[in-house]
């Protein structure tokens, strides 16, 4: 009895010693980079009115700015794009200085077109996560604020009429609070973009008040979800790093058919793919970068204030956070080409495959896949391109001569940006008007790249597997088995909800795309 008592106490210890190591040594390394300022930056405190003062004597409202930027709004003329920052759980207003600083560098590229003025809260660095007593409180003060905020903008000609709000941590869940309140205007906010917030819950639920907190914030979002529909809110959770909020709990609990609610995970933001923890999203500057360049690109030029389309907030969203192309957001995104190239740099492709290699020296070429002969035999087109630097790299053909093609339509917008590569896959059917596609391998800059592309059928890189998870009872290996010579495989998860303990909203079948760059087709150069 004592050696079996030792022996489960050992391995409880063993067990514990081996968490402790994985939670202090088992993660990655910080991959972000640092946000750095030009100029000393200054919070200068907005005056409220003496009554809201006196009822929130702990809290304030701060203007960020640097330099001559923020000597010109020492009397707050402001003709901005106004941005309330609200920090999270023991957070400092100061924590809005990446977000404003990186904006005013990006303003000062465009010869100040637009700019942002990003206002900051002072929540006293409170301990809301734990305790939700003051969530309220801070709820019905950040109402007070958007108001006063808008009032500063009242001698413009066309003064914005909403607020845009970054949230972290706490500070996203005290946004979508906004709504539960009886006397909001649901016009004040138009977008919300939180980061590594516990929306689904808290991520200790030790407090009633909390608990109750959180219950009606997500239940005003369900019942009221129709009316709140033209509300962009994005959820960027940091990853496998932020210990402290697990990603899980950053997705929106939202009805899957909104099309306006997003949620991910900064590892698969473009351009930026890395996890970061609990405090460094906020200063993470690939991820302040995608935010940033949201914000400019959401600019009505009419307005000059962020759009009220909802689907082009969302789009702009989509476009810098899910499937970044490499090219600058355009709203024209059907662009028509016009070709003057002499014939001899066309090169016809017949066969399905083709894997190529661009010369050291520069060279002018351009491959033609016919697309009669594929049709019938074919349902996807599929391409993939490394160190490649060209925005528009693949096109349809409109209309061609003999070995050419003299006009087309560029498709470089479905692109998808990869760390290794970039990506596109085109259905056939989608585009019935076009005779050939056309891939540029230019290489203009002489510095060389691969381009690999095949035509291929889609029910035949679906394969199933079946996934382990508690309720298997044992431990199961499956073998897949992939075409040999693919480019991209689609691997469905059978029962993958039953490892997370829920059913995604998505799909019942979560997947995996996975391209293979090493296999090479059946003609090459």
């Amino acid at each position: 009895m004592k050696l079996s008592a030792a022996t489960f106490y050992a391995l409880l210890a063993g067990l514990f010693a081996i968490a402790i190591r994985d939670m202090l040594f088992g993660y990655e390394e910080n991959g972000c980079s640092m946000t750095y300022m030009f100029q000393y930056p200054e919070y200068q405190r907005i005056r409220l009115p003496k009554k809201l003062q006196r009822q929130y004597p702990s809290y304030g409202l701060y203007l960020y700015g640097e330099g001559i930027y923020a000597e010109e709004n020492k009397k707050l003329k402001l003709t901005g794009i106004p941005v309330l920052f609200l920090p999270g759980n023991a957070g400092s207003y100061k924590q809005a200085r990446s977000l404003g600083s990186v904006a005013l560098r990006k303003a000062e590229n465009m010869d100040s077109r637009f700019h942002l003025n990003v206002f900051t809260v002072d929540f006293n660095e409170e301990l809301v996560a734990l305790y939700g007593g003051s969530l309220q409180r801070q709820t019905k003060f950040i109402h007070e604020c958007i108001r006063a905020i808008l009032k500063l903008y009242k001698d413009q000609a066309a003064p914005p009429s909403s607020v845009a709000v970054v949230g972290h941590s706490m500070g996203g869940i005290v946004a979508r609070a906004l709504f539960t309140l009886p006397k909001f205007n649901h016009r004040l906010i138009s977008l919300i973009i939180t980061q590594a917030t516990p929306h689904q819950g808290p991520v200790l639920p030790l407090d009633s008040d909390l608990l109750d907190f959180y219950a009606t914030v997500n239940q005003r979002w369900s019942e009221h979800a129709q009316e709140l529909r033209n509300v962009t809110v994005l959820s960027v959770g940091g990853g496998f790093r932020d210990y402290q909020v697990r990603s899980g709990l950053t997705a929106l609990p939202c009805p899957s058919d909104d099309p306006n609610k997003l949620s991910l995970v900064s590892t698969a933001v473009p351009r930026t793919w890395v996890s970061t923890d609990h405090l460094s999203i906020v200063w993470c500057k690939e991820l302040v970068l995608a935010t940033v360049r949201t914000f400019f690109d959401l600019v009505d030029p009419d307005t000059k204030q962020i759009t009220e389309d909802p689907e082009k907030r969302m789009a702009v969203i989509r476009h810098h956070f899910v499937r970044h192309p490499v090219k600058i957001y355009d709203d024209t995104e059907d662009d028509v080409i016009t070709f003057s190239v002499p014939s001899e740099v066309w090169t016809k492709v017949l066969a399905p495959r083709l894997s190529y290699t661009s010369p050291k020296e520069p060279r002018t070429k351009y491959c033609m896949f016919p697309l009669s002969s594929h049709r019938k035999s074919y349902s996807h087109f599929h391409c993939q391109s490394s160190n490649l630097e060209m925005s528009s790299w693949l096109f349809g053909c409109t209309q061609s001569n003999g070995p050419a093609c003299l006009q087309a339509v560029d498709l470089s917008w479905e692109t998808e940006l990869l760390p290794a590569f970039k990506i596109l896959t085109l259905k056939l059917d989608d585009y019935p008007s076009f005779s050939h596609i056309v891939v540029s391998a230019s290489n203009t800059n002489a510095k060389q790249f691969s381009i690999d592309c095949e035509f291929f059928n889609e029910d035949s890189r679906i394969v199933s597997t079946p996934v382990t998870h508690v309720l298997s009872f044992g431990v199961t290996v499956s073998e897949v088995v992939l075409h040999p010579t693919g480019l991209i495989h689609n691997i469905q998860l059978q029962d993958f909800h039953q490892v997370g303990g829920h059913r995604p909203r998505s799909a019942n079948h979560p997947y995996l795309h996975i391209t293979d760059i090493e296999t090479y087709g059946t003609e090459t150069w």
